[in-house]
């Protein structure tokens, strides 16, 4: 199995702004580290992490933030990756070119570094805030909903929210949008922003006895929405996978509150033998990885994209968006 450096990253990110004993963590670094250079080995050998560019970064970030030094060239490593554009596609470019650019600003404000990477890894988190300013779309969403935060965290950290006009934006159009987040991976990611805060603040954290002010809340499970409602799904596939663009194309009846998840498990219902698809867990929910037998793969740089008739991306996930009543989802595969 590839190393679990992304979830454990998160979850010592998530660890520290808990302010537990020394002793709790020291394990849990040691581990990190140990997966970082485990995927400095599959990078030397593919070009590439055995994880993803996201988990890297965001182990990098993890380690800084437990205030770790990590050897240059890992450090480098990333650096190499943003300038060459191998960051990602779509909203998973910004994801992963925030958690890099929060990397670089925590190695550089914790002086972690020499002076003259220090100065390397300034400009290039400058810079990806430049690009995720320009990557901003006219409703104020960069990249995403989901990772919209993750831009809002590179203009709070680099400090660059009180000039870049794109911030107020992207804060606005977050506002509108947040019943969107509701898994706790994505909460981690927008809770922050909307205290103004960064994952960079949990290097300064000053902890101290705090009295325990939680206090349970009582959730009214949602109410069933009665009735049908009848999706057109089409699946998508053109050249160079495919010769025939248009694979798939049927309606499909689900219950009036289903998410598109819903209706791809229908379809396989319906036809078990014609309509295949597969979904990886990831800590922001399921992602579509395969269908029709068709695998979208990193090595060949395409992905099964989610879209609205006629050509809108979708901003959720398969199983968080929940289509209405005849309207025509696309599942595209497509290159990044």
């Amino acid at each position: 199995e590839p190393p679990q450096t992304g979830r454990l990253a998160l979850y010592l990110l998530g660890l520290g702004a808990t302010c537990p004993p020394p002793a709790a963590q020291r394990s849990l670094v040691t581990w990190l580290k140990y997966y970082l250079e485990e995927d400095w080995t599959g990078s030397r050998r593919h070009g590439r992490p055995l994880t993803s560019y996201y988990q890297y970064g965001l182990g990098v970030l993890a380690l800084c933030a437990h205030r770790k030094r990590l050897r240059e060239e890992l450090i480098r490593r990333l650096l190499t990756a943003q300038h060459h554009g191998k960051l990602g596609h779509g909203g998973n470019a910004v994801d992963t070119e925030a958690v890099v650019a929060l990397a670089f600003t925590c190695l550089e404000r914790g002086r972690l570094v020499e002076t003259g990477l220090a100065a390397e890894l300034r400009a290039a988190a400058h810079g990806a805030s430049r690009s995720m300013a320009e990557a901003q779309g006219p409703d104020g969403i960069i990249g995403n909903i989901y990772s919209t935060p993750w831009a809002l965290q590179v203009f709070l950290a680099t400090g660059t929210c009180q000039t870049e006009p794109a911030f107020g934006q992207a804060m606005a159009a977050l506002l509108e949008n947040l019943d969107a987040f509701g898994t706790a991976a994505t909460m981690a990611q927008v809770l922050p922003v909307l205290h103004g805060r960064s994952y960079l603040d949990i290097a300064s954290m000053h902890c101290r006895e705090e009295p325990d002010t939680l206090t349970p809340l009582d959730v009214e499970p949602p109410t069933e929405v009665p009735g049908n409602k009848t999706v057109q799904l089409v699946v998508e596939c053109p050249l160079p996978w495919c010769y025939e663009l248009r694979l798939y194309h049927r309606p499909v009846a689900v219950p009036a509150a289903a998410s598109l998840l819903d209706v791809l498990w229908a379809a396989a219902a319906l036809e078990p033998h014609d309509f295949k698809f597969h979904t990886q867990d990831t800590p922001q929910g399921p992602f579509l990885t395969q269908v029709l037998g068709l695998e979208a793969r990193q090595e060949k740089r395409n992905y099964w994209q989610l879209l609205t008739a006629p050509n809108t991306p979708l901003q959720m996930g398969v199983a968080e968006y929940k289509p209405q009543d005849g309207e025509t989802l696309i599942l595209r595969l497509s290159e990044w």
